[in-house]
């Protein structure tokens, strides 16, 4: 008698959760989902306790299965949550009830698993042993896995090149979520918010709500700020794009934005942009990336209007400042920090003094830059390699983690926004959880038939 194929997940947010609960599905596997963090099924995304923070996406469109649709609304029916919140359905519910969501389906999962689910609290090495893997945890013990998940998803952002975060010290955050950002802070002090996108947004609303009174300043390189969603659904057809390179596509999608509301020429991308990615000339996608993408970032991923309402006021009261230009210097005075910037397109530098500054800047470039131990080490030992654009992780079209030759790794797949680099389009929950339902099945397909003689 053998024991059924065991899967490791690493990370317990909604990629790990995601995929989890599609391998239980399968009745001849059992899963272990580890994590550093003792909470289980919201991670960082969805952790937040701000009723001010409301999901990007609308409820209807939520469902962490795409074979159930209505998952997540029926979720919300049976809770009145939708009651508590009107004019949500089908419309923009808090982040907290979404975290609240993927952790009952987690636990519903668990206890229907009949012991086929282990959670564990530790940090993770690894090495390789044989066929199997072999996960070495913070504690000294070990996991033997047939196969391995890595889904830690978004890591925080990276200080800009000139900051010294160990010289700032309580003056700087590198947690734009963590609470009390403006603490201690009065009616006539500055704080600084690196980065002008949903993260700044976040911060800005959480600041303002806690009763802050003094000015902000978000500052990016172009001062771009993210679109709201139109008040109501809209309709939008499936326009298969039929231009190949970029600029010619470009030219079809504002042909198109002419035509109709620009945010349906934006979302009749969205079944196509893996393909198209996929498909462009390394050349494309660097032109994308260094052109074109805080364009495309500010359309597609848009605010719920009443997020958007409230940035709006934050701005008109003057009490939220979007700055184009970047930071040049950070140095310590008594009065706080004073900070050396320039505008853009200006060819001088200013200065301003600020009591503190939070970075927002967006996630950084996962494993890449040092900021997930695993993953650097996971580099380092050639198990994977990075993506010829930056942007994670190197994976084959079937999510399957590339070593450091480029060859796949038979039982390693990378999931979420490890995959970015890839698949572009794979941070968001529609399209991670059809990614978690399909690198399920390839390893339902991969083990369940390859032990018969299970217990």
């Amino acid at each position: 008698m053998t024991e059924p194929p065991l899967v490791a997940i690493i990370g317990s947010g909604f990629s790990g959760t995601l995929i989890a609960i599609n391998l239980l599905r399968q009745p001849g596997l059992r899963v272990v989902l580890v994590d550093r963090r003792p909470l289980f099924g919201p991670g960082v995304a969805y952790s937040a306790t701000n009723p001010a923070h409301l999901l990007n996406v609308r409820a209807h469109n939520m469902s962490a299965f795409p074979d159930q649709p209505d998952h997540f609304i029926d979720w919300c029916r049976l809770r009145g949550i939708l009651d508590q919140h009107p004019g949500t359905m089908p419309g923009f519910v808090p982040r907290r009830s979404y975290g609240d969501y993927l952790g009952s389906i987690l636990a519903e999962g668990h206890a229907q698993a009949k012991g086929r689910l282990q959670l564990v609290c530790a940090d993770v090495a690894r090495r390789d042993k044989g066929r199997g893997l072999e996960l070495t945890l913070s504690d000294g013990s070990r996991i033997t896995a047939d196969s391995v998940v890595l889904a830690t998803g978004n890591q925080m952002p990276l200080p800009p090149p000139e900051l010294d975060v160990a010289l700032l010290g309580d003056r700087y955050s590198g947690n734009p979520w963590a609470e009390g950002a403006a603490s201690g802070l009065g009616s006539d002090d500055v704080l600084m918010l690196i980065g002008t996108g949903l993260t700044m947004v976040d911060a800005a609303l959480a600041v303002a709500g806690s009763g802050f009174e003094g000015k902000m300043v978000a500052l990016s390189r172009r001062g771009l700020v993210p679109h709201a969603h139109a008040a109501g659904p809209h309709a939008s057809k499936t326009s298969i794009p039929t231009a190949t390179g970029l600029v010619a596509l470009l030219r079809e999608v504002r042909v198109r934005a002419r035509e109709i509301d620009w945010r349906t020429a934006i979302d009749e991308l969205r079944p196509h942009t893996r393909a198209l990615w996929q498909r462009a000339s390394r050349a494309d996608r660097a032109r994308f990336l260094r052109h074109l993408r805080p364009w495309w970032d500010i359309h597609r991923h848009r605010l719920a209007p009443e997020v958007a309402e409230r940035l709006a006021a934050l701005r008109a009261s003057g009490q939220l400042a979007v700055v184009a230009g970047r930071t040049r210097g950070f140095t310590p005075t008594d009065q706080g920090v004073e900070v050396r910037w320039r505008l853009r397109h200006a060819g001088t530098d200013r200065q301003m003094t600020v009591q503190r500054i939070v970075n927002c800047s967006g996630p950084a470039a996962p494993g890449l830059t040092g900021t997930d131990p695993l993953v650097t080490r996971l580099l380092a030992s050639g198990i994977a390699r990075a993506c010829p654009s930056g942007m994670g992780l190197d994976v084959d079209e079937n999510s399957v983690l590339r070593d450091r030759s480029g060859t796949p790794h038979p039982n390693f797949h990378a999931l979420g926004p490890l995959t970015r680099g890839a698949f572009l389009e794979i941070t968001a929950v529609p399209d991670i959880r059809v990614q978690a339902w399909e690198v399920a099945r390839q390893i339902g397909n991969e083990w369940i038939g390859s032990r018969r003689e299970c217990p």
